[in-house]
């Protein structure tokens, strides 16, 4: 449990919204939170910079954050990105250079203030993880430090788009939940009249952001404009890198921690998109006293020690039967020196075979390279439908469930049971031999933990559109019966098999919904022996026993609400008719009703995406969504409803949306959207 404290070292003046001035006259809207004695001892400041709508819609969870860091000596500022919450403009699209251009104006104007000491950091998780790392290689002068959490460092193959150069089913997903977002009006109380037009303004230009998307298939300068991957020298500042496993941006932290050249550390515990401190997947920890660390020794000075510990700080988790929900992962903090780490041993794995293949039993992985056989592989479409939420919606982390349903439509390959422990971390690699018979062909690679009683659970995945097998930014057709090489990066994982255990290595052709599958059904011809997993295996090290603890959770109150019960339309629930072949993965989205008492406001959400497609039909593959809000004041209701679908054809994606909004039960906007964009090798 996460402790609530009232009292700190200092009271605090909150400011419930102020305009920030941009070089070109709009205003972006902050709240702020600082010592009431800041304007006589000047304090540094942090910020905080998303569009999720400071006023109510991220309203509690604010206060418990940033009355606790200025409860503690810094002056805190939750900012509204231009176009978004009370901001003025419009918000065409996401990272942004304009957003990140307002970013540094806004730097400048806070280190300016006379309760600033002149020193200014970023904290963000997701979208603010995200700008404080591209702000920060811009370089402002007054910018100390960042802690990035549930972040990446590239927007292209490790974001919600192309994973792995396969189009990401939260491609569309995270399209239509931005646009409910970004349609709401700013708040009357800080804008008079103009709180209408305003809002009119946003109706009038919000497009479904799918349509810019989905024009980028390949990863162009579109893309690498805000992946600090493309030059991690321009970052010149400390960086602090935090997520959780049950997270799929986790595996960007030790590419930070291997890319960046300035003070680092990297943290991921067991927990889901969350802050660390306030966590559904267990168990909290002492967050905010380690952001007050870090913060202390970069801004004030102070010798807090946390430079003298580890740089990289992960959980170790155990294994554990599948289930699709955790609440907590066993298992225990270890920690490396430096990342990479030049303790971990890389232990390669071949994918043999004996030449008796069974349908989910291809061969033996490990032992010594036998001759190479042609294994041929054509997944059908239900593979991938017990593969769980992909980690970025926060919430309770919804994992996959036994791998053995997706084994029956994959090759495996499975380890002789394990003599001793052994325990991982690092990104698995598989470096795949093959043939295709199509053009266009997908793998996906699932490393599993096999218990003595046959249950698999997934430990970490991959995905590679074939075509981008090298490059991203220039990908090629297969031709047909050619051979090729491939190599196929799993997530970054820490996990320690149990002795009498069974590593396996499980390959398809489809992993619906999580990818897009290929336009024709694929037969892919694996060179079993030819083909290998590395595998980075951690040595013991005795020194995790002393590791610091984080000590207990804790934070500041959230502001006061109510919630009122509401029941989802949709439940989380996977459908399959086997006699039609027709499936489908439905994934409700944030649906409450939430009242804010002390400002009068009480908004109601519903969303729900559906993931549906007919077996032995990549065609038939579509999502829909359906996003609702409704805004309650004392004077004025509004009401967003956004729904639309994307589906394909052979040569063309085709995207529907619609949208409607009303005010005190009035339509007073209308629009369609009917397009139909190629397909680019995807």
């Amino acid at each position: 449990m996460t402790k609530v404290v009232t009292r700190f070292p200092h009271r605090v003046r909150v400011v419930e919204n102020l305009f920030i001035p941009m070089p070109d006259g709009i205003r972006l809207a902050a709240k702020l939170w600082l010592p009431e004695d800041a304007e006589r001892h000047p304090v540094p400041a942090i910020i905080e910079y998303v569009p999720y709508r400071k006023r109510e819609g991220t309203r509690t969870g604010d206060n418990s954050k940033h009355e606790y860091l200025a409860g503690h000596g810094y002056a805190c500022l939750r900012l509204d990105i231009r176009g978004s919450g009370d901001s003025e403009g419009i918000i065409g699209d996401e990272y942004t250079p304009q957003e990140q251009e307002d970013g540094v104006a806004a730097i400048a104007w806070a280190a300016a203030q006379p309760w600033c000491d002149g020193g200014v950091g970023m904290i963000g998780i997701s979208w603010g993880g995200f700008n404080g790392l591209q702000i920060a290689a811009l370089q402002p002068p007054a910018l100390k430090t960042i802690i990035t959490i549930g972040s990446t460092d590239d927007r292209y193959a490790t974001d919600v788009h192309y994973v792995g150069g396969c189009l990401s089913k939260d491609n569309f997903d995270w399209s239509s939940t931005m646009m409910a977002n970004n349609d709401l009006p700013p708040d009357p109380e800080f804008h008079g009249e103009s709180w209408r037009a305003m809002w009119l303004e946003r109706l009038k230009a919000n497009e479904p952001w799918i349509l810019t998307w989905m024009k980028h298939q390949r990863r162009d300068a579109y893309w690498q404009q805000g992946s600090v991957c493309e030059d991690f020298s321009k970052i010149k500042i400390p960086v602090y890198a935090v997520n959780g496993w049950a997270d799929n941006y986790s595996e960007s932290i030790p590419r930070l921690l291997a890319g960046l050249d300035v003070p680092r550390k990297g943290l991921i515990g067991p927990w889901a998109h969350s802050y660390p401190h306030d966590v559904t997947v267990g168990a909290p920890i002492g967050w905010l006293k380690e952001v007050l660390r870090w913060f202390d020794h970069w801004m004030k000075g102070r010798d807090t020690g946390i430079m003298d510990e580890p740089m990289y700080r992960v959980w170790m988790q155990e294994s554990q039967a599948p289930q699709t929900c955790y609440t907590e992962r066993p298992g225990r903090w270890v920690a490396e020196e430096h990342w990479p780490s030049p303790r971990i041993e890389w232990q390669k794995l071949r994918l043999n075979a004996d030449g008796n293949q069974q349908a989910s039993r291809a061969g033996e992985l490990g032992g010594r390279k036998r001759p190479s056989l042609k294994l041929s592989l054509c997944s059908p479409l239900w593979v991938g439908l017990g593969a769980g939420e992909v980690g970025r919606y926060g919430g309770d982390a919804d994992w996959p469930t036994d791998q053995r349903e997706d084994d029956g439509g994959s090759l495996v390959f499975v380890s002789a049971p394990l003599k001793e422990r052994s325990e991982i971390l690092g990104a698995p690699q598989l470096r795949l031999k093959f043939s295709s018979d199509r053009e266009l062909a997908l793998v996906s690679v699932r490393l599993n933990d096999v218990a003595p009683d046959g249950a698999s659970q997934r430990v970490t995945s991959g995905l590679l559109n074939l075509t981008h097998r090298d490059s991203h930014e220039k990908p090629t057709p297969l031709k047909p019966g050619k051979t090729y090489e491939a190599v196929v990066d799993l997530d970054d994982i820490a996990h320690g098999f149990k002795k009498g255990h069974r590593i396996a290595v499980s390959l398809s052709t489809t992993y619906w919904p999580i990818a897009w599958p290929s336009p024709e059904p694929v037969t892919l011809t694996v060179y079993s022996g030819d083909s290998y997993l590395n595998l980075p295996v951690r040595p013991p090290r005795k020194q995790d026993a002393k590791l610091p603890d984080f000590g207990s959770a804790e934070m500041a109150a959230p502001t006061p609400y109510k919630s009122h019960p509401l029941e989802a339309q949709t439940k989380r629930r996977i459908t399959r008719d086997l006699l039609s072949g027709r499936m489908q993965v439905d994934f409700p989205r944030w649906t409450y009703k939430k009242e804010m008492t002390d400002i009068g406001i009480t908004v109601t959400s519903e969303g729900n995406a559906i993931y549906t497609i007919t077996d032995g039909d990549p065609l038939s593959a579509k999502v829909t969504t359906d996003n609702y809000v409704e805004m309650q004041r004392k004077d004025t209701t509004i009401r967003h409803h956004s729904w639309g679908s994307m589906s394909c054809t052979r040569t063309h994606f085709v995207i529907e949306m619609n949208l409607e909004a009303h005010e005190q039960g009035k339509l007073v906007f209308e629009r369609k959207w009917l397009k139909r964009i190629k397909r680019d090798l995807v």
